[in-house]
């Protein structure tokens, strides 16, 4: 019997508690109803109290359900499942073939397709990249060993512990890795690795109180041996005509000095370099700052128009290659950042697509290609974008998401709301405990390691012994009807070559 009597104490105890769970749910349906009916800032909670909630949270979800159940391998932007899963699979060292066939629509135009030859080279002929030069004309010229390296992510824009194992991943791939506009953290140093220090409109590192450059700083940041190069920003591909942006939230006291700028304010850089008014005057910037370094000095720029780099290389030929950039970094418009308004990061500036082999043509005409370094980045983070690349007249490739996949990026899309789930992109010590350094090196190096060695399989796939040799009569692009014209065709050099001139 007292079982009996324990089991309806128990049931009257449950019922209770639901029934008062009941009715605290309808109270606060009826505060809810009350503030939804009589708010004016959203017309459908107005006009639907309560139930016009759920709009807002089903849209949250949305992108959730999109990214892990509805959309196809290929689908998905800005990069594909696809795309983030080869780079995951290659950054845990795991074996990263396929079965059954390609998924890829090959039909789509714009797709590059590789020319694969009757008699490719045997193995015994294989050979990797040797390193190239870059900056004859400085004191201190650098010799960079990797085609493939790390494009410009500040310390600020993402965490100490991203910084630290892209550094020691970057170290151990022998690949260089570019600071972004904030300027250079002990972070960077940590790791070992080459570094490209990247001057911003705002000169983040190197500045004056007012925001202009100075001399002195930038000679101390250049008498460490690790930065090996300087790269003086105009624009990106994100947003191009506008600076960079640091909400105040990811600004901590530590960030404001390395930057040299208020704690608790928003990094708003300027759109450009005050000091620049043309190209006579770049080229003057850059010789400076390659007088007071002794390093070589480049620019980074989204093309809007082909012309303006025929005004600039001609200005080059007249002066002199001595007044020449030791590089140029064409960034696409297609590029990311963690902050952007959208009507830039849409609308304006040529892809890598379109601009880099315009680009390249310019450069063979002006005859400068072993003067001037080409450093193609947007959006290539496959073995097949770096191949593309190389074909279309770059020297080198640099990638800054394809790197943050690697260290374990899930595309979340928070990079600048300082929640990031993994990590990477915010300074909450919640998150970042997330970030194991000593295991997201090892992923960044594998998947530098892996990208190189797949594009090695391209070449000699298509007939060569090593990236580099990998032209534009080894690609062919399709077009509009569905079929292909190899590249060589569809975008000729300005002054023939025989090595790319000979399969025509």
């Amino acid at each position: 019997m007292e079982s009996m009597s324990f089991a309806f104490d128990a049931l009257e105890f449950l019922a209770r508690a639901f029934i008062f769970t009941i009715g605290l749910f309808a109270a606060g349906a009826v505060v809810l109803f009350f503030i939804d009916r009589f708010q004016t800032e959203d017309a459908i909670r107005r006009n639907y109290p309560v139930i016009g909630r759920f709009r807002h949270l089903f849209s949250e979800l949305g992108e959730f359900f999109r990214q892990y159940f509805f959309a196809m391998d290929r689908e998905e932007m800005p990069f594909n499942r696809a795309q983030r899963d080869w780079v995951g699979r290659a950054a845990e060292g795991h074996d990263n073939t396929i079965a059954f066939g390609s998924t890829r629509n090959v039909g789509v135009t714009g797709t590059p397709l590789f020319v694969n030859a009757a008699f490719p080279p045997l193995e015994s002929e294989f050979t990797s990249s040797p390193p190239m030069v870059i900056g004859p004309h400085a004191r201190h010229p650098y010799e960079a060993k990797s085609i493939y390296n790390i494009s410009g992510m500040s310390y600020g824009a993402i965490s100490k512990p991203a910084v630290l194992a892209l550094s020691k991943g970057a170290k151990r791939a022998g690949c260089w890795m570019n600071t972004g506009e904030g300027g250079l953290s002990p972070f960077h140093l940590e790791g070992g690795a080459d570094i490209v220090y990247q001057i911003g409109t705002a000169k983040y590192g190197v500045r004056t109180p007012d925001g202009q450059l100075d001399d002195d700083k930038l000679r101390a940041v250049a008498e460490n041996p690790a930065v090996k190069m300087f790269e003086l920003k105009l624009s990106q591909g994100a947003k191009p005509g506008k600076g960079g942006i640091l909400p105040a939230a990811k600004i901590t006291h530590e960030i404001a000095e390395i930057r040299g700028i208020p704690e608790g304010q928003d990094g708003i850089s300027p759109n450009r370099h005050a000091e620049v008014n043309d190209f006579g005057e770049l080229l003057d910037f850059m010789a400076h700052i390659r007088e007071v370094t002794g390093k070589p000095v480049g620019f980074k720029v989204v093309v809007g128009s082909p012309d303006a780099f025929e005004e600039l290389f001609s200005l080059i030929n007249e002066r002199g290659e001595a007044f020449a950039p030791d590089f140029i970094t064409l960034d696409g418009g297609e590029g990311g950042t963690g902050a952007a308004p959208m009507p830039l990061m849409d609308l304006v500036g040529m892809t890598i697509r379109e601009a880099l082999p315009l680009i390249a043509n310019l450069r063979r005409k002006h005859g400068l290609e072993e003067r001037i370094r080409l450093i193609a980045g947007g959006k290539l983070v496959n073995p097949g974008d770096i191949a593309w690349a190389l074909a279309a007249g770059a020297d080198f490739v640099v990638s800054a998401r394809g790197f943050m996949f690697s260290l374990g990026c899930i595309q979340a899309l928070k990079c600048n709301k300082n929640t990031c789930p993994t990590g990477i992109t915010t300074h909450d010590p919640r998150f970042q405990k997330g970030l194991v350094v000593a295991d997201k090196e090892l992923r960044v190096a594998n998947y530098a390691k892996q990208i190189t060695k797949e594009v090695e399989t391209i070449a000699h796939s298509v007939g060569v012994t090593e990236p580099r040799q990998i032209g534009r009569r080894h690609v062919r692009i399709v077009q509009d009807n569905g079929r292909s014209i190899r590249m060589s065709k569809l975008y000729p050099w300005d002054e023939p070559r025989a090595l790319d001139t000979a399969a025509e």
